[in-house]
């Protein structure tokens, strides 16, 4: 496999609950690849780095940023999930 759909890795790193939410916040232009915004069906490959909100959901105003480390093969349990990302940190929405 070389890529994995945006959406669906967001979904299986535990990102979003479901995976219309995971589309949800990538067609409201809160997601970006490589500092690109991105569509949902835009592939995300090992090395790559994603920027998502922090909890949007609740109105946070954060900015996670994420390293690709793997794509998975499904939605599995939290600590498989971890396994898909290095967390880089997190910093403030300056939008």
């Amino acid at each position: 496999m070389i890529g994995l759909r945006v959406d669906k890795w967001l979904w299986f790193a535990r990102f979003c609950k479901t995976r219309g939410q995971a589309q949800r916040l990538v067609d409201g232009g809160m997601v970006t690849v490589n500092g690109r915004l991105v569509e949902r069906s835009s592939a995300v490959t090992p090395g790559d780095e994603i920027v998502l909100p922090v909890h949007p959901e609740d109105g946070g105003c954060g900015l996670r940023r994420l390293k690709v480390v793997a794509l998975g093969q499904r939605r599995g349990p939290p600590a498989l999930a971890r396994a898909l990302y290095l967390d880089l940190g997190q910093g403030r929405d300056t939008r």
